[in-house]
């Protein structure tokens, strides 16, 4: 089992988030013992944006099992046509957002994704396995 995991849920391990850190650092850890933790690059550079140097991040993301798998060409392409669609359906983004790279990296690349943004990610790739940390 290959789990692409996004910014947010890292961000809330990495900064101990009060309210999504333990849900999101059991998450992960769950993931981690059914097999294989990936991130794109979308997420590296998002996840290092909050590091001084950024470079940082990336011992930080390997401690946590993270492995750096950059996106295909499949996963790209998928990202722009799902794209397409949120700005044919009226989106008002005018440029590719990084949650639209990050989805189709985990619908291409891997087996489900790890996120708190599972509503967003549902909705625009279907047939993609989300997994949202459990909060109570």
């Amino acid at each position: 089992m290959i789990t692409a995991v996004d910014t947010n849920v890292l961000i809330d391990i990495l900064e101990g988030d009060p309210e999504f850190g333990a849900a999101s650092a059991a998450a992960l850890a769950r993931a981690a013992q059914e097999g294989a933790l990936v991130a794109c690059e979308a997420v590296w550079a998002e996840v290092a944006t909050a590091y001084a140097p950024a470079e940082d991040v990336a011992e930080d993301l390997r401690t946590l099992g993270l492995r750096f798998a950059p996106m295909n060409e499949e996963a790209a392409l998928r990202a722009a046509r799902a794209w397409a669609r949120y700005r044919q359906a009226g989106g008002t983004r005018s440029r590719i957002a990084a949650d639209f790279l990050i989805g189709a990296h985990a619908a291409c690349q891997a087996d489900r994704l790890l996120t708190r943004d599972d509503g967003f990610h549902r909705k625009h790739f279907t047939g993609l396995q989300v997994q949202a940390p459990a909060t109570t």
